[in-house]
C-alpha cells in the first residue's frame, strides 16, 4: 500500500482517482477523545476541500446546544492515507478534520485546534513541540470481558506471547499508513502489549496515535479478539499507561540539551520539567479522565503517583533518559501519568502549557529523586518535597477546576464542557453499588 505525502487538496484529488479510491472517511473526536466519522464520495471531496461537509454539533459531546448546533468538517489534505483494514481493490481514505463555525472562524472546542494553538504559541518562541507516546494495550477475547489470551509477561516470547502475529499486522498496518514504528513487545501484564511510535511534531503525533487505538481495534478484531485501551482492566495486575516522550526543538537544535549541565539539561529544560511537575496535579483530569484510570493510578503496579522526577527511577513521575555521547538530539523528558484512552490532543496541549509556563516564569527545578519512592514513609515523602498526583476523578475535577492555566490552555468553552461531563461521570460512578461492596457488607451489616 502506498504511503502519501500530500500537500494540498489537488494532491488528495489525484491520490483518490489513480487509486481508484471508493470513499474517504472524514475522522475528528470529541472531547473525550472519542473518534468521530463520517464518509463520503470522491465526486463530493473537492466542494468538501472549498466549503466543508456541514453536520449537527449538538449531537456531538461536549460540542454544542442545539439553537446553535451547525458546525462545519473541512479535510486537512496532508493527513489523506489509505486505511489499512480495508480490501485494497477498492480502497477506502481517511482525512482529519478541522472543525469550524459556518462562518470559517475556527470552533473553539475543536481538540484539534487547541493543539494547534499551542503549538504555535511554541513556535512563537522559536520552539518546535516534539512527542513520543508509548501506548500500552490489552488483547482479549471479546469486547464484554477481560478474557485474557496469555500468560506472558514483559518481554517475553512464543510460547508465552501468543500475540506476536498481531502486533506484527498492526505494526504493517501503520507503516502502510506513513506511521514509523520503532519497536513492539509483550508488557508486564497477561496479555498486555505495546507498540512504541518514533517521535514526531505534536499535531501530526495525535494525528498517527489516534489512528494507532484505530488500527490495533481492526487488526485484532481480524485476528477474532479485542484490543482495549482501558487504563485499568485487571484486578491484581499493571494497568496501561502512557508514557510520553517530550522536547522542544530550536530548528535543528535540541533546546532541552545542555553539554555543560550535570545533567546534560538546560535551563529551559529544568523549567519545562518544574512546569510540568506543579501544574500536573491541575492536568490530571485531561491525562486521566476516566474513572477507571485512578485504579491504575495506584502504588505497587508501576505507574507513577508521586510528583518528582529522576533519571534512572522509574517510581517517579518524570524521568528524564541518560544521556549518550553524540545523541544531543535525542535529549527528552518522559511523563509517564498520562494512560492511552485519554484525548490525545488535549493531553498534548496541557503538557506543553505546563511546560511553557515553567520556561515563562523561569521555575527552579528541585533535585532529583532517584530513591524508590514506593518505599518512603509518607514523612520521608514530606521531607524531600514529594507529593502525590490525584487519587480520584473526584479529587482531579477539583483541582483542574481551579486551575487558571488549564483554563487559559482548554479555552472557556471546552473547559467548561469537561468538567460538567466528568461531574456526571463520578456521580454515576459513586451511586453504583459494587461486587466488593455486596460481599464485603452485606454479610455482617
Amino acid at each position: 500500500m502506498a504511503v502519501f505525502n500530500c500537500k494540498n487538496a489537488d494532491d488528495v484529488l489525484k491520490a483518490v482517482k489513480d487509486y481508484n479510491v471508493s470513499f474517504v472517511q472524514f475522522w475528528f473526536i470529541d472531547i473525550l477523545g472519542v473518534l468521530k466519522s463520517f464518509q463520503v464520495t470522491p465526486r463530493e471531496l473537492e466542494v468538501a476541500f472549498e466549503e466543508g461537509m456541514g453536520f449537527d454539533g449538538s449531537s456531538i459531546t461536549g460540542f454544542t446546544k442545539i439553537q446553535e448546533s451547525d458546525m462545519v468538517a473541512f479535510p486537512d489534505p496532508t493527513t489523506f492515507q489509505l486505511v489499512a483494514w480495508r480490501p485494497s481493490d477498492r480502497p477506502v481514505a481517511r482525512l482529519f478534520c478541522d472543525i469550524k463555525l459556518p462562518d470559517g472562524t475556527p470552533f473553539v472546542a475543536d481538540s484539534r485546534y487547541i493543539l494547534k494553538k499551542m503549538a504555535k504559541k511554541a513556535a512563537d518562541l522559536g520552539y518546535t513541540y516534539y512527542v513520543g507516546p508509548e501506548l500500552e494495550f490489552f488483547l482479549f477475547a471479546n469486547a464484554n470481558e477481560p478474557k485474557i489470551l496469555d500468560l506472558g509477561g514483559y518481554f517475553d516470547a512464543p510460547p508465552r506471547d501468543m500475540a506476536n502475529d498481531v502486533r506484527r499486522d498492526i505494526i504493517f498496518a501503520l507503516e502502510s499508513m506513513g506511521i514509523a514504528v520503532e519497536y513492539s513487545h509483550h508488557e508486564v501484564a497477561p496479555s498486555q502489549h505495546e507498540i512504541d511510535l518514533r517521535y514526531n511534531e505534536a499535531v501530526s503525533m495525535a494525528d498517527m496515535a489516534i489512528t494507532y487505538r484505530v488500527v490495533c481495534k481492526e487488526i485484532a478484531r481480524k485476528h477474532g479478539c479485542y484490543a482495549s485501551f482501558m487504563p485499568k482492566p485487571l484486578f491484581g495486575e499493571n494497568g496501561s499507561g502512557m508514557h510520553v516522550h517530550q522536547s522542544l526543538f530550536k530548528g535543528s537544535k535540541n533546546a532541552f540539551f545542555d553539554g555543560a549541565d550535570q545533567y546534560h539539561l538546560s535551563k529551559e529544560a529544568k523549567s519545562y520539567i518544574a512546569g510540568l511537575l506543579k501544574h500536573a496535579p491541575e492536568f490530571g483530569l485531561i491525562n486521566n479522565q476516566w474513572v477507571n484510570s485512578y485504579k491504575r493510578l495506584v502504588p505497587g503496579y508501576e505507574a507513577p503517583v508521586y510528583i518528582a522526577w529522576a533519571r534512572r527511577n522509574r517510581s517517579a513521575l518524570i524521568r528524564v533518559p541518560m544521556y549518550k555521547p553524540g545523541k544531543e538530539a535525542a535529549t527528552r523528558i518522559e511523563l509517564r501519568s498520562p494512560d492511552p484512552a485519554c484525548n490525545l490532543y488535549l493531553c498534548f496541549a496541557a503538557m506543553l502549557g505546563a511546560g511553557l509556563k515553567g520556561i515563562a516564569d523561569g521555575y527552579e527545578l528541585a533535585a532529583p529523586i532517584e530513591e524508590n519512592i514506593f518505599k518512603m514513609s509518607e514523612a520521608e515523602m514530606a521531607s524531600k518535597g514529594i507529593s502525590s498526583l490525584p487519587g480520584s476523578l473526584r479529587e482531579a475535577i477539583d483541582n483542574l477546576e481551579k486551575s487558571a492555566l488549564m483554563r487559559e490552555v482548554l479555552g472557556d468553552h471546552l473547559f467548561n464542557a469537561l468538567l460538567d461531563n466528568k461531574k456526571a461521570e463520578w456521580d454515576a460512578y459513586r451511586m453504583q453499588i459494587t461486587e466488593w461492596e455486596i460481599e464485603r457488607y452485606l454479610p455482617i451489616l
